[in-house]
């Protein structure tokens, strides 16, 4: 793990991502993940190494790929996305359902807008999902799946910690990740009611929908992000309803 840097704010707005545009995906990516011209300045933010925004159409998705010692969490903002891999895990993830897959020694699965592969509904609308990965602490260990209701949790605008593998957030009712320096906080904000970010050597803020209000910063929009670092306690506030994800991580990745 790296040391930590000097204190920075750094806003990225939406339009700054790179995009993929394929008939049935538009996926904008916070992060660089392939392709030409490589972006070696934008690889990671502390121990986040993907923050993916995808929209997939209906009937369509990725099919069964692999993924090995890396923590994927995924967040649907509007629609269902059905999930199955190779340890035999299924189940259809909506708003409010938070999943954490470990891939550890190697896994095999698929994502799709495609609820009749479980016996389903068809779904007839596209899914609108965040699609984000952690490094491990350790790599090589049993892969791992887990999903877990919070949206009753975000109902009073407050941050709710949805992921997390730190000493400090065990028992709480949050996802188990593999990162003892990591936590994941989504909150669905009101009017008349500021949150305060944790104070970390790192965080990660994304708009998932509508506007707010950074303390110190300004006003940001849906796709927007903020990368801290040695940074925190900065208060955002809405006069409409909004989301926000909040990574807090207390270490970095060595690259």
């Amino acid at each position: 793990m790296g040391t930590t840097p000097a204190p920075r704010i750094d806003v990225r707005r939406s339009d700054g991502r790179s995009e993929t545009r394929l008939t049935w995906l538009r996926g904008r990516h916070s992060f660089w993940v392939g392709g030409q011209p490589y972006d070696p300045g934008n690889t990671h933010h502390g121990l986040l190494v993907v923050h993916n925004e995808d929209t997939i159409r209906p009937g369509t998705g990725f099919d069964t790929h692999p993924h090995r010692d890396m923590e994927i969490v995924t967040w649907v903002l509007e629609g269902a996305l059905v999930h199955q891999d190779s340890a035999g895990n299924s189940g259809v993830i909506y708003p409010g359902l938070a999943q954490r897959m470990s891939a550890g020694t190697g896994i095999l699965h698929s994502e799709r807008n495609d609820s009749r592969r479980l016996g389903r509904e068809r779904h007839t609308n596209p899914v609108h999902l965040i699609q984000m990965w952690v490094v491990p602490d350790e790599t090589g260990v049993t892969p791992g799946y887990e999903q877990l209701e919070v949206g009753n949790d975000l109902l009073p605008g407050g941050l709710v910690t949805v992921a997390s593998g730190m000493a400090r957030h065990h028992g709480d009712a949050a996802i188990r990740i593999r990162n003892r320096h990591a936590a994941l906080h989504a909150a669905r904000l009101v009017p008349g009611r500021p949150v305060q970010l944790p104070e970390a050597a790192y965080l990660h803020l994304f708009v998932t929908r509508g506007s707010v209000e950074l303390e110190g910063t300004g006003t940001l929009n849906s796709g927007d992000a903020v990368r801290f670092t040695a940074s925190g306690g900065q208060r955002i506030s809405v006069s409409a309803p909004a989301e926000v994800l909040v990574w807090e991580m207390h270490a970095d990745l060595a690259i």
